[in-house]
């Protein structure tokens, strides 16, 4: 290893190196259902032009020092194998049922091979469905998102990326002073309730020992076997509830709808083991 190669590595953010710590690990899969028949030669040659590709993340290999600290070095990618296609039904169940067991059975016995970027994508010909598994080192949801909708183009204009819709407001000088109140506001018990929640992970840390409920793991959690639902809300209802609620956001409502339901969850199954 030449030392003008060990000088263009770059180093892990402690998030990346987090997600990697073997008690993590964790891989983000994406699942989407097509309408048409997917060509998997086309998706090849999108995904070789494609923004992604150039992206140092997803064309690096993460590799360890003698140190044993970890770093991102840039290699050729192989498209072939990164993109994995399954031709027969991975189930004898219906499509939904099928995919969410075969994504199930990965997150539990298919680690991303450490020789390669740490991203794959794998097409379900018979269930005319694509998943990505993409590493959480390589980068957030918001980030991964963002390059998902670099990749594509539009249905009625091949030449244009997808775009999302904002929905502007009119503002005069007496909106603005009431929205600076309701900002320096927000700041303020934003730093209260930050305190707060600091001095309750100190003294959990050191005290207070979290009690076991149906969804307390053991030693070992990370190989048990999985078992992956699905559930379906109308976005007409999402966005109800979004426009119901002031400032609130898509992703708002859906971390509510996640949030009460495991509540509840635990409230039916834990009533005296609640967190």
């Amino acid at each position: 290893m030449g030392n003008s190669e060990v000088e263009r590595d770059e180093p892990l953010t402690p998030a990346g190196r987090l997600f990697l710590s073997p008690e993590m690990n964790q891989i983000i899969h994406c699942i989407i259902g097509c309408k048409n028949p997917i060509d998997a030669a086309a998706l090849r040659s999108e995904i070789t032009k494609s923004a992604m590709i150039q992206h140092p993340r997803f064309s690096s290999l993460m590799v360890r020092n003698s140190r044993g600290r970890e770093h991102w070095r840039k290699t050729q990618v192989d498209v072939d194998r990164h993109v994995i296609v399954v031709e027969d039904p991975v189930a004898a169940a219906g499509d939904e049922e099928a995919v969410n067991d075969y994504v199930a059975d990965l997150a539990v016995s298919s680690p991303l091979s450490p020789d390669k970027p740490l991203w794959e994508v794998h097409i379900l010909r018979a269930h005319n469905c694509i998943v990505f598994r993409i590493h959480h080192a390589l980068g957030d949801g918001i980030s991964l998102m963002s390059m998902l909708l670099e990749c594509c183009r539009r249905a009625d204009e091949p030449d244009q990326r997808p775009t999302i819709s904002s929905v502007g407001t009119s503002s005069n000088s007496s909106s603005n002073r009431i929205n600076q109140r309701r900002k320096l506001w927000k700041v303020v018990v934003g730093m209260l309730m930050g305190l707060v929640f600091i001095v309750e992970f100190v003294l959990r840390s050191l005290w207070v020992k979290d009690r076991k409920t149906v969804v307390s793991g053991g030693a070992g959690v990370e190989l048990w076997p999985r078992k992956l639902a699905t559930a379906k809300f109308r976005l007409d209802d999402m966005k109800m509830v979004k426009e119901a609620v002031a400032d609130a956001t898509i992703n708002d409502v859906l971390f509510g709808v996640i949030s009460c339901g495991l509540s509840r969850y635990l409230d039916l199954r834990s009533p005296k083991g609640k967190f």
